[in-house]
């Protein structure tokens, strides 16, 4: 259990479990866009270069994405790109998330970020309660880990940077639903132009208010 915390997330969970596992690369996990009615769910991975101090300066400012305004994650991004040791990045889209249900999306798109991690990871720090069963790795799942873990801050970050340019390119192909502004989710706008226009092919059909109006 995480007794207090600092204002911005640490790396205090990524090195107790580089002592408690001997392990070198700890991967954070998080992900963006679970509770929309609209568009992908989007998960990321980071490994922070945790023996090169000075890459590590860089990514001081790295903080829960929830915390920042918009202009400030896509800064941050940017230097996660850059000064992180590996990341990945997986989108499971609306139809798959329809097919499968919200929980496996989502681990579908964190397997993918993983998979795409080079090195790859020797240990995860899932947000939430996720567990992984078909990855085979140490894990552990962190109640509001991107308050307490700076690679899994990091991995928010890249997240819903993605998610949000995602839904922003989705806009202009779909302009009746203002997804630029709410992102997909479930705001009073989004459901009076569901009312107006009826769902879009990245409408989630599974999830409600679309689920009971389609019935």
């Amino acid at each position: 259990m995480i007794v207090g915390r600092s204002i911005l997330p640490t790396v205090e969970l990524e090195l107790a479990a580089r002592r408690e596992h001997g392990v070198e690369l700890v991967a954070g996990i998080d992900e963006a866009g679970r509770g929309a009615i609209a568009g992908p769910v989007v998960a990321a991975a980071v490994i922070l270069p945790l023996d090169d101090q000075q890459r590590m300066v860089a990514l001081d400012k790295v903080n829960d994405s929830k915390q920042l305004n918009g202009s400030l994650r896509e800064e941050l991004c940017s230097t996660i790109i850059e000064h992180a040791l590996a990341y990945g990045v997986g989108v499971t889209p609306a139809h798959i998330i329809d097919e499968m249900g919200i929980i496996p999306a989502n681990a579908r798109a964190m397997t993918q970020a993983i998979e795409q991690l080079k090195p790859m990871a020797q240990y995860l720090l899932l947000d939430g309660r996720m567990r992984l069963a078909n990855i085979p790795l140490p894990q552990q799942s962190v109640i509001r880990g991107d308050s307490y873990s700076r690679s899994i801050a990091a991995a928010s970050i890249l997240a819903k940077v993605t998610r949000d340019r995602i839904m922003t390119e989705f806009s202009l192909r779909f302009p009746d639903y203002g997804f630029q502004r709410h992102k997909g989710y479930c705001t009073p706008q989004h459901v009076a132009s569901l009312g107006q226009f009826g769902p879009c092919s990245i409408h989630r059909l599974s999830f409600e208010p679309l689920r009971t109006v389609l019935l």
